[in-house]
């Protein structure tokens, strides 16, 4: 497409404040892509300061027909936020002011550029707790985290980013502001349109403001790092704290492959042999924690593990969980490309899962990483490949084709925190029936008619954005 045309530049200078546009070549190559293989420099970057901003370009942006691609901290692993069409990227990233934390409503009200962690600190430190932890919360935005509705480890027993918004404050595509929800924790005034936009990917509105639930902070956690020679007994030992009666914090699993990646990375010695990992935590009141935890152990060692190390305490979970921490980055360490797909299957389905990526990696002659979320089946299966090899694109496309295939197949999904984006847009019409894509289409149109928010992915446009 044509670049903006210098009159449409000179007036996006003239309505915003002065240092919130810049046509700067660099600024605009680092808002160009996200930690996809995908990027589009766009025409221009808009960092705006306030709601008004938004509003006032997002009016002058549906005028003139100029694609607006809004954009967090750029964390996202499927090119959510490429600006495909060019134009204009609104980041958010100056819109990072904590406005309220109130320990009597248990609610904080934040705006969309707050880091997670730095929100998640804050509030700790005065009792409360925000339990959505995405791999990258010292990263990411908690706009992002909406846009995507964003999971974790937390999420088998808090649940996901959705579960804790209460109200947003959003821009609509023609500038109107609106607000939705509230700050009580029930409310059932009409049509729930906050959780429409909780996970749109940006592509029906710009959140500026977000009316958080917080829970009080559980004042014990403890864990235990399991170790085991094969995936079956590890699985068989997930399923069995499950029918036990116990809903942990979080319940993660690892594989062969990113273990032994894992133990290059740290020289770990006890992930010796470790063909399967396993990390409970569970949280509450210290004494039944701890009372918890040693039945735990006792169900454990009936499926024959190669060891169990417990932590007791922040500080000893912090340890145990730094090991997960370093799974992708082992993963990187090995010299291959990752590709990271977030899948999500029944969690009966699990040691099918295992099966199935082993077949895979032999079929497609890729290694094949999986770990994540067990306790609620959302497993990153991370193929690895070299460019440089033979006909690579082509067979990790096969790969993928066959894993999502499968994975529909058992009733699961092909994305459960990431989103569709640019990458999973191929798979898009395989993972929905034709009238589930005509109500997004319908949707889409009734929100955003001229189609300028995030245009190119995964619902086509109609009518395609033009510029003036």
């Amino acid at each position: 497409m044509k670049p903006l045309g210098f009159k449409a530049l000179t007036k996006l200078m003239q309505l915003l404040p002065r240092g919130e546009v810049t046509f700067d070549p660099k600024v605009r190559q680092q808002h160009a892509g996200d930690k996809w293989f995908a990027a589009h420099q766009p025409d221009a970057v808009v960092l705006p300061r306030s709601t008004q901003s938004v509003s006032a370009l997002l009016k002058f942006a549906q005028r003139h027909r100029i694609p607006v691609t809004p954009r967090g901290a750029g964390f996202g692993y499927v090119g959510g936020c490429v600006p495909s069409h060019g134009g204009i990227v609104l980041s958010l990233a100056r819109m990072k002011q904590i406005k309220e934390i109130n320990a009597d409503d248990f609610v904080a009200v934040v705006q969309p550029g707050v880091i997670t962690q730095q929100l998640q600190s804050a509030v700790e430190a005065r009792g409360l707790f925000y339990p959505p932890d995405p791999a990258s919360r010292a990263d990411c935005t908690l706009g992002g985290n909406i846009a995507t509705n964003a999971g974790g480890p937390r999420c088998l027993k808090y649940g996901v980013t959705r579960d804790y918004i209460l109200g947003l404050e959003v821009v609509l595509a023609d500038g109107s502001v609106v607000r939705l929800g509230s700050r009580t924790h029930k409310n059932k005034t009409g049509f729930d349109f906050t959780r429409l936009f909780i996970g749109s990917e940006g592509m029906l509105g710009v959140v500026t403001e977000a009316t958080l639930k917080l829970l009080p902070l559980p004042p014990y956690r403890a864990c235990l790092a399991i170790g085991f020679s094969t995936m079956k007994d590890a699985v068989r030992t997930l399923r069995a704290i499950l029918r036990a009666g116990f809903l942990p914090c979080a319940l993660e699993v690892a594989d062969a492959f990113t273990l032994a990646a894992a133990r290059k990375r740290t020289r770990s010695q006890r992930l010796a042999g470790c063909n399967a990992h396993l990390i409970v935590e569970l949280d509450g009141q210290q004494n039944s924690v701890r009372g918890e935890l040693r039945t735990l152990a006792e169900i454990v060692r009936k499926h024959r593990p190669l060891f169990i190390q417990r932590g007791l305490g922040n500080a000893q979970c912090e340890a145990i969980w730094q090991l997960r921490r370093e799974f992708s980055y082992a993963l990187r360490d090995t010299g291959l490309t990752k590709l990271n797909e977030d899948i999500v299957v029944p969690r009966g389905r699990l040691e099918d899962l295992f099966r199935f990526t082993a077949r895979l990696q032999k079929q497609h002659g890729l290694p094949i990483a999986c770990f994540g979320h067990a306790g609620d089946g959302n497993i990153h299966v991370n193929v690895m490949m070299d460019p440089a090899w033979p006909r690579a694109s082509a067979r990790c496309d096969a790969a993928l084709n066959d894993l999502f295939r499968q994975v529909l197949a058992w009733g699961g999904v092909i994305t459960g925190e990431h989103g569709i984006g640019l990458a999973k847009m191929p798979w898009w019409k395989l993972a929905t029936s034709p009238q589930l894509r005509d109500l997004h289409q319908r949707v889409k149109h009734a929100l955003d008619p001229y189609n300028i928010l995030n245009p190119g992915k995964f619902i086509p446009a109609s009518p395609k954005p033009r510029r003036s």
